[in-house]
């Protein structure tokens, strides 16, 4: 019905900041006591403005949508850049701060190879994973375990 292919979203987000693990746990913590607001005043600390945007979009981290899974807890405030998610079961936090897209900064991209070059690639390269037919587990009696 609609297609948005071909437009750049107006805004995307980038990441700040994401703790996993031991890391997430004492704010985690902050989560479950002083609620997902204070976990988002806290984490702004590392937010270095345009540093940070630099960062995110050389390493790729802007997303067209704020990036969460389905068991994850996500949290705008009213008239904050910031949206914060997490998953206390998995063990981990995100700070992301939305991002108007600027024409003249946008995300570096790796050159790709033609598809014709790519497959020549790919076909001069043995398929280590092939095994010869007299390796079959059904001939040398072995069975494969993993």
């Amino acid at each position: 019905m609609f297609n948005d292919r071909g437009r750049a979203p107006a805004s995307r987000w980038i990441s700040i900041i994401f703790l996993q693990g031991g890391e997430a746990d004492d704010l985690l913590d902050l989560i479950d006591h002083s609620g997902p607001a204070a976990a988002i005043e806290y984490l702004q600390q590392w937010d270095f403005g345009n540093e940070t945007v630099d960062a995110a979009l050389m390493n790729g981290y802007v997303y067209d949508r704020i990036p969460a899974g389905h068991t994850d807890r996500t949290v705008e405030v009213f008239g904050s850049p910031y949206a914060l998610t997490y998953n206390a079961s998995f063990g981990y936090v995100s700070l992301l701060r939305r991002y108007s897209a600027d024409p003249e900064r946008t995300l570096v991209t790796a050159p790709r190879a033609p598809v014709a070059q790519s497959l020549r690639a790919r076909q001069d390269v043995a398929d280590t994973w092939a095994g010869s037919g007299d390796r079959a587990t059904s001939k040398t009696g072995h069975a494969v375990s993993l």
